[in-house]
């Protein structure tokens, strides 16, 4: 009897682990200009994927954190830079706070891709099964 205890809980164990690994998404929700909320969220895409490589992870971005995203005004640039290329993450900007700031593509770190509604993204993710965090301390 222990022993199919114990055979029922390891094999519980292996599969839910197996089960988390397999599905990690989460969105980001980015929409603070304090730096160091961006470091923040660069540092934990870089520890997740770091324990869970298959993750996937995208940060929306939108409203006052802007900056993250936007050539020589980052202070993460050369962070979100290096996990866009090495397809740790991807970053999103919301096409309306683009325009709201009178900012073009040309204007942004190479490989942030454009999304018509930032909050939008987001519900869509969640609806997709996507964990959500707000980025924030």
């Amino acid at each position: 009897m222990k022993k199919s205890i114990l055979y029922l809980f390891t094999l519980v164990i292996i599969v839910s682990v197996h089960a988390q690994e397999k599905n990690y998404k989460v969105v980001f929700d980015m929409s603070s200009k304090d730096t160091v909320n961006q470091q923040a969220v660069t540092r934990e895409i870089g520890l997740i994927k770091g324990a869970s490589p298959e993750a996937k992870l995208e940060v929306v971005v939108y409203g006052q954190g802007l900056d993250l995203v936007v050539k020589g005004r980052s202070s993460q640039q050369a962070a979100v830079q290096q996990l866009i290329a090495d397809n740790k993450a991807s970053f999103k900007v919301c096409a309306m706070t683009l325009k709201r700031n009178n900012l073009t593509k040309d204007q942004l770190v190479p490989g942030v891709e454009i999304v018509p509604d930032g909050i939008y993204e987001i519900i869509s993710k969640q609806r997709d099964g996507w964990g959500y965090i707000k980025v924030g301390h």
